[in-house]
Order: C-alpha cells, then sequence, then structure tokens
C-alpha cells in the first residue's frame, strides 16, 4: 500500500517535548503552516502559555502534560488528541534528556531516568502511533541524533540511547513495511543544535556545558521534521557537519575513535560556573525557550540538508550562490587590478559565512542523493 502524507494546513501534529527547542520550534512553524498540534512536555506552565501565544494569534493547539517515559502518560497524549481533534496525522518524538559526565561516574538511576526519557519514550509514543495510523496513514517521526551513528565520551550513554533510537526506528519501519500500512517512518539525525540542552543536561562535570560545533539554528530541525510530515524519508540528517562525521566513522571508525579521544571532551566543556547542575533529567525544566545561549557561531541553514530534502531548489540555491560569489570575486578583482587566481581561500572567508559556513564536498552531495 501507498503512503500518502496530507498537507500541513489539513495536518494534527503531535509533538512531544514540545515546551522548548526543537520541539517547540516544530509547533510554531508547524501552525503557521495551518497546522493543528498537540504539545506534550512535562512542563505544564510552558505548555500552558504556548498554547496561548498560539491560540491569541489564530492557531489551534491543545496541550498534554506527561513524562513520555511512563506508558500510561503517553495513552493521556492520544486521549487528547482523539477528544479535541478526533485524532492525529503525525506524531513526533522529540522529548530527549542528556547527562554530561564519564560513564563510570553517572549513576544507574540517572542512567535509567535518560533511557525512560530518550528510549522508551520514543517506543511508547511510536506505538501508540503505528495504532493510530496503521489504517488510516500517516508519519511517525523520532528524533536521533548525529550520535546515533558516532559515539562520544562524555556523553556516552545519550549516544547509547540514540543509537537505541536508530535500531527501534528501523525495526519499526520494516515491521510496518511487511504489513503494507501507509505510516511513513523518519529518523532524523540533527547535528549540535543551539537550543537550551546543555542547560538542561545533568553535569558531572565542574564546568559549564556547551557543543562542539558546527551548530545549527533549532528552526532548520524543524524544517527537516516538516517535511518528512509531508514526504515520506528514511531518515533524514540536519547539517552538513553530522553528515561528515557519520561518513568518516564508517569508513574510518577508528581515526575516528582517535580523534575523539583527543579532541571531543574538551570540545563539550567551557570555563564558567555550573549553572544547573541536576539539569531537567528528574524534574521539567523551567523556562520555555527555542534557542539556547550557544557562544560560537550558529549556522542558519543546512546546504546540505536542503539538498539532500529538495535537491533541485537547492541545485538552484548553489548555482546562484556560486554565480554571486564569481561576480563579486571578479568585481573585486578589476577594481584592485588582482587577477581571479591570484586570490586564496583564506581571502574567501566572508563570502562562505553568506553561505553560513558549511563547507560541502560536492561530489559527496551527488553520492548522498543517488
Amino acid at each position: 500500500m501507498g503512503i500518502s502524507l496530507k498537507p500541513l494546513k489539513n495536518q494534527v501534529i503531535v509533538i512531544t517535548g514540545a515546551s522548548s527547542g526543537i520541539g517547540l520550534a516544530t509547533a510554531k512553524s508547524a501552525v503557521k503552516q495551518g497546522a493543528k498540534v498537540v504539545l506534550a512536555a512535562r512542563n505544564r506552565e510552558a505548555l500552558e502559555q504556548i498554547e496561548r501565544e498560539i491560540r491569541n494569534a489564530g492557531g489551534e493547539a491543545r496541550h498534554c502534560v506527561a513524562d513520555v517515559g511512563r506508558q500510561e502518560e503517553v495513552q493521556w497524549i492520544v486521549d487528547v488528541a482523539m477528544r479535541e481533534f478526533g485524532g492525529f496525522d503525525t506524531w513526533v518524538n522529540d522529548a530527549g534528556v542528556s547527562i554530561y559526565g564519564r560513564l563510570d561516574e553517572v549513576t544507574d538511576e540517572d542512567n535509567r531516568r535518560l533511557f525512560d526519557t530518550n528510549f522508551w519514550g520514543v517506543v511508547y509514543g511510536s506505538l501508540a502511533a503505528a495504532r493510530h495510523l496503521r489504517n488510516k496513514g500517516g508519519a511517525i517521526i523520532n528524533v536521533g541524533s548525529e550520535v546515533s551513528d558516532v559515539s562520544i565520551p562524555l556523553q556516552g550513554m545519550y549516544a547509547a540511547s540514540k543509537h537505541a533510537v536508530k535500531g527501534f526506528t528501523d525495526a519499526l519501519r520494516i515491521e510496518l513495511m511487511e504489513d503494507e500500512a501507509p505510516v511513513s517512518v523518519t529518523l532524523i539525525k540533527p547535528a549540535g543544535i543551539d537550543t537550551p540542552y546543555p542547560e538542561h543536561a545533568k553535569n558531572y562535570t565542574n564546568k559549564a556545558q556547551t557543543l562542539p560545533p558546527p551548530v545549527y539554528t533549532p528552526e532548520e530541525v524543524a524544517n527537516a521534521i516538516l517535511e518528512a510530515a509531508t514526504h515520506p524519508h528514511r531518515d533524514i540528517m540536519v547539517g552538513g557537519g553530522a553528515k561528515v562525521m557519520s561518513a568518516l566513522n564508517k569508513r574510518f571508525p577508528g581515526l575516528m575513535d582517535w580523534v575523539s579521544a583527543k579532541m571531543m571532551s574538551e570540545a563539550q566543556l567551557e570555563d564558567g560556573p555550573v549553572t544547573n547542575r541536576n539539569g531537567s533529567l528528574h524534574q521539567p525544566s523551567t523556562a520555555g525557550e527555542v534557542r539556547g545561549h550557544h557562544k560560537g557561531y550558529v549556522m542558519k541553514t543546512s546546504l546540505y540538508t536542503r539538498a539532500k530534502t529538495n535537491p533541485v531548489k537547492a541545485g538552484v540555491l548553489a548555482l546562484a550562490a556560486g554565480a554571486a560569489v564569481l561576480a563579486l570575486v571578479n568585481s573585486n578583482s578589476k577594481k584592485n587590478g588582482v587577477k581571479p587566481s591570484n586570490y586564496k581561500t583564506d581571502d574567501l572567508d566572508d563570502l562562505s559565512n553568506l553561505q553560513n559556513r558549511e563547507f560541502i564536498n560536492t561530489q559527496d552531495v551527488q553520492n548522498t542523493l543517488r
């Protein structure tokens, strides 16, 4: 049976982890495009505020306070969607928590809490969604991570949970295909994203937490999620940096282990006071914000991801960007009496900023799109 997904304006979308970060960015973008949303998270105050803002702006939203690590509370989310909107068309499993700490330091209690949310929350949500969608059709979208493919130190159990999410998502997709159910199952694998994620993670270290570059905006992940809500995709990786890490780890795993051992722990920490050591692991966060406080450069778009999800539009964008760069180089060369061939890569740093500092090997993109 073929899979046909509705336009966003005709959809009801359930989003877990909707009180901040990627979940909140996805909800706001979905509503702007006409979708109705069911917002689920543990933070009642934030959810109520977000729902009011959406409804005051003319959108349609309902909320459900639920801990996705508890199967009975996931059923509450289904009940709200059924009662308020008569069902749903897309279910987005975005809720997640993390821990910064070495594997031999983190307690079993904290590790199990992390898996309850990151893995079992995805399992409970996906199975509940599959029961509802297997006859009518729709989309299940699970938010994994670049560390679904690559493990890193200091967030070892988080990486393990995202590896588990990938394995579960792939198995669910295969079983639904076997049953010829008209359900699209997509795994979204973002790179580092400028959300409150570091502030919400439990911290076992004595330094402030951060994200290793490159870092992207939450809106870029929201775009990928909503693309998967309307067009079937097996998986979407958000960020060329994530694609590079995944590809290198597949081809040169030993080298990537060595690089991570030398660099990755330091890249996740910065000098500064620890502001919220316990994070939101065992209790909801207090702030309902889309963006975090990343001090480094944040890329607004990912040309790689745009190429993956819309090759034609991305090709036009790349050609236009290339033409603009060439025109500017030629203009500057005539003005300064310098031949374009004398330009060095460093001379074009400002131009590469215009392309969000994401450098992509053309052949890699072509291979990916095949």
